[in-house]
């Protein structure tokens, strides 16, 4: 994965996760954690691939992150999806999560990463991808 700059562009991909950075997120300093990022960016990458995929998804790997920029509580965080990569049962999505201050007079890049999702049916079995995709 390429070195992600601290000012970077503009979002890249679909929104897929919208919400604010809480108070039971945060240690004793205002921050919020790395690894509640960590977890929505899961999240959204799983968002995006249930959606790809027209079912259920299970996450199978998580990229390295590097994190830019602390996240305050109630900064609001978007994280922005893109299909990387699609194979027979699996998708590879590219994660960028952005924080927002809440009077929007900032938008800065928080971190990115890659998430490999898998296909699975019901009974957690791997599945092939709809063809949709």
């Amino acid at each position: 994965m390429e070195h992600i700059e601290e000012n970077s562009h503009q979002p890249a991909g679909e929104l897929s996760l919208l919400l604010p950075a809480s108070s039971d997120a945060t240690n004793m300093f205002g921050d919020v954690y790395g690894g509640w990022v960590s977890a929505k960016i899961v999240q959204a990458a799983e968002i995006y691939a249930a959606k790809l995929s027209k079912g259920r998804v299970s996450t199978v790997s998580v990229g390295q992150m590097e994190f830019l920029s602390p996240v305050l509580e109630g900064t609001i965080m978007s994280f922005y999806t893109q299909l990387i990569e699609s194979g027979r049962s699996s998708l590879r999505i590219h994660v960028e999560a952005w924080g927002c201050c809440p009077d929007g007079s900032e938008l800065r890049k928080v971190t990115e990463t890659e998430c490999v999702q898998v296909a699975i049916d019901g009974h957690g079995h791997i599945r092939d991808l709809a063809v949709a995709i």
